[in-house]
């Protein structure tokens, strides 16, 4: 079913803004200057009627077990559902096979820290190559078959430890349609595929965003902002329609990445959304 959702994306600053790093970087760190936890922030959520949580990978203050089960315990008692960790980094489609084959090591790792949080998907980026069209079929594809491959071990190791590995359209290997869709006729049915409404700009934006909706488990729904910090919100139903036509029935999770303005605030800029998008919940 349909369902509100947000991601802890959409609280980053709240959370006090930790860098963003992937594999070869230093690690989780704690931020020292959020406003809320990420322990705190499931019993935030269910306060603000929203009761499906996706948690990026660098807001993790800790890989450690201990802490990871505090989460969980914490996720539990709000009566929130941790649908998914967002694997924000780690190149499976690199072209050297030893930097490839360390990037897959350490998403691995992150699957077994969205297992023991509770989490029942992870996202995994499909790949940071670009992919040169070049004459050969999409399916033939060396980048779309390295990003395949990668996905579908990663996905069998997943469901081993009990979670759904989903791709995105987000990064440069699935930056058009037809390339997420080969993708996943590659992963043979063993991939989901959550869409976001943000990632593809052209003007083409609502038939490429047409093209994968049908495929989606999750979706990462955005309004767009003026330089005024207003929403369009005639635009957002209009995306949010396309994604309900198509039959979705997951989480729908309110994604706001835009500056502040005035004294409104994260939660502010959420609950406008939340309104919006309630009407979409089947």
């Amino acid at each position: 079913m349909s369902r509100i959702s947000t991601s802890s994306w959409s609280l980053h600053r709240a959370l006090g803004s930790p860098p963003l790093y992937g594999p070869g970087d230093p690690g989780p760190r704690q931020p020292s200057n959020g406003v809320i936890s990420l322990l705190a922030l499931p019993s935030a959520l269910a306060q603000a009627n929203i009761d499906t949580l996706e948690i990026v990978h660098f807001h993790f203050p800790t890989m450690d077990s201990a802490y990871v089960d505090e989460l969980k315990a914490a996720v539990e008692e709000a009566g929130v559902e941790l649908f998914s960790v967002l694997i924000d980094a780690g190149d499976i489609t690199h072209p050297d096979g030893t930097v490839r084959a360390g990037e897959m090591a350490w998403i691995r790792s992150w699957l077994d820290v969205a297992a023991r949080s509770g989490a029942s998907h992870a996202r995994v980026v499909g790949g940071c190559q670009p992919v040169v069209r070049n004459g050969a079929q999409l399916l033939d594809h060396p980048v779309l078959r390295r990003s395949a491959e990668g996905l579908r071990e990663l996905a069998d190791y997943g469901s081993s430890i009990g979670v759904q590995v989903i791709t995105e359209n987000f990064r440069e290997t699935t930056d058009r349609a037809d390339q997420v869709l080969a993708i996943l006729d590659l992963c043979d049915g063993r991939v989901g595929l959550c869409a976001d409404f943000g990632n593809y700009r052209g003007d083409d934006r609502y038939e490429e965003l047409a093209a994968i909706f049908p495929k989606a488990d999750s979706a990462h729904v955005k309004a767009i902002y003026d330089d005024r910090g207003r929403p369009d919100e005639d635009e957002f139903r209009h995306s949010l329609g396309m994604l309900s036509e198509a039959g979705f029935d997951g989480p729908m999770s309110l994604i706001f990445d835009t500056p502040l303005h005035g004294n409104s605030t994260e939660w502010d800029n959420l609950a406008q959304m939340r309104k919006v998008a309630a009407a979409y919940c089947a």
